[in-house]
């Protein structure tokens, strides 16, 4: 049920192979599977290993998980999914894996428009789920894949790259990396896998990226804000939804306006970094124009679900600090009365980790609610708070007050919110439920 292995199940059905799978719980992506014709079940028990040709595995499950100490007892290829995805890339001409801390579900998405508009037939894998593409995969020809390249357990470095983005590198999943060091090394060996004829687009403004790319044999372009880049915006103008229209700009040349449809200076560095793929891939402008024009977002990332009682209601994904700045940067700019933020912090080791920059993190918030942390794979040992970090956002001057079931807060918001307010659930957990139950 995962947005990465339902992919690679969608396209191990479409080859014509038998598959069957489980997960914890039911959700309307196991459903997709299943009416495509896998076998799923709900539950792991080690009767669900029924001597298969291979199993792969995600890197979310322990290594005392029942159905792996089972398969890897029975079967003779056990495979985690980052090495069976890099194995299915070996099956096309063009790789595009698009990596970095912050962003890649959106520049993928991005470079995915822009490529169908190219009338090229990608298969693409997003870390979301993009309308245009009916979810989280599309199907197309052997000629090119585009997909998300993720950093977490140096899972990026068993892929086959032919081009690549690097969006940023900043301080995350801190429960595997050492420091940010050991980030920028995990970036510099991904940009080397790629081949002397390949490019890499790198974000030229992120300090860290620069660092990264040292000894990098590949053609290298860069893009920012500033005409110093190859790729750069000339004459951006703040529209009143958030958004931004600018002129584009590659290898100093102008040429032409690009209205962009999703919120933030952060969405311009990503249409940013697809462009420059797109110019380096041969598309014209106005293929790169038409692309990005049609995109409107992903699911969970700045997704506005609708109105309550006059407020706008919004979700976000964000559960890093930087993400979260960018975030509520974007609120503010939308010039609503109060923005009320509620987040749900993900996994203890991240809030642990960063607790000093997620409390500084919140300012552009009139009023902050935070609620219980998000677990995913890992364990409470009890050295960290949601409430721990509600009281240290009120130390630095931010009316944030802790509330632990999602029951109150709606409770909370039916009381107070009205019109010309802006309410904003924050984080990679469930709670964007409050929101969509306020409308409902």
């Amino acid at each position: 049920g995962g947005i990465s292995m339902s992919s690679l199940a969608q396209i191990l059905i479409n080859e014509g192979y038998t598959v069957t799978g489980s997960d914890i719980k039911s959700s309307h992506i196991t459903k997709k599977i299943a009416d495509l014709g896998a076998e799923i079940t709900i539950g792991h028990k080690k009767s669900n290993i029924k001597n298969p040709d291979l199993v792969v595995y995600t890197a979310a499950i322990s290594k005392n998980n029942p159905e792996y100490i089972e398969a890897v007892d029975k079967c003779e290829k056990v495979v985690e999914r980052s090495t069976f995805l890099g194995e299915l890339m070996k099956n096309y001409k063009n790789c595009c894996c698009i990596s970095g801390t912050h962003g890649k579900t959106t520049t993928t998405s991005m470079c995915a428009l822009v490529t169908m508009e190219s009338k090229c037939d990608p298969t693409v894998l997003i870390g979301g789920e993009l309308k245009e593409i009916g979810g989280n995969i599309r199907i197309g020809s052997n000629e090119t894949f585009i997909t998300e390249a993720c950093e977490y357990v140096d899972s990026f470095l068993e892929f086959f790259p032919t081009k690549a983005i690097i969006t940023n590198i900043d301080e995350d999943h801190l429960d595997y990396f050492k420091d940010i060091n050991h980030i920028i090394s995990s970036f510099n060996k991904f940009a080397n896998l790629l081949p002397d004829n390949g490019t890499l687009v790198i974000n030229g403004e992120d300090e860290n990226v620069t660092k990264a790319i040292k000894n990098v044999k590949c053609n290298i372009l860069t893009y920012g804000l500033t005409s110093q880049y190859d790729c750069y915006p000339k004459d951006m103008t703040l529209l009143g939804n958030g958004c931004y229209e600018y002129s584009l700009c590659f290898k100093n040349k102008v040429y032409g306006r690009i209205r962009l449809n999703v919120p933030g200076k952060h969405n311009v560095l990503n249409s940013l970094s697809t462009a420059a793929l797109a110019f380096d891939n041969g598309c014209g402008f106005e293929t790169i124009k038409t692309g990005l024009e049609k995109f409107f977002g992903t699911a969970r990332r700045f997704e506005i679900k609708g109105e309550y009682n006059g407020a706008l209601i919004v979700d976000d994904y964000a559960h890093h600090p930087t993400e979260i700045k960018a975030t509520l940067e974007v609120c503010k700019k939308m010039q609503y009365e109060k923005v009320i933020a509620i987040f749900q912090p993900h996994t203890y080791s991240r809030t642990k980790a960063l607790l000093s920059e997620f409390s500084e993190s919140f300012y552009d918030a009139d009023r902050v609610i935070i609620t219980d942390i998000y677990a995913a794979r890992e364990k409470d040992d009890g050295s960290i708070s949601a409430e721990t970090l509600s009281k240290l956002l009120v130390k630095n001057n931010v009316k944030s007050v802790y509330i632990k079931n999602f029951s109150d807060i709606e409770e909370y918001l039916r009381n107070t919110i009205d019109e010309n307010k802006l309410v904003i659930t924050i984080g990679a957990g469930d709670v964007y439920k409050i929101g969509e139950n306020l409308l409902k």
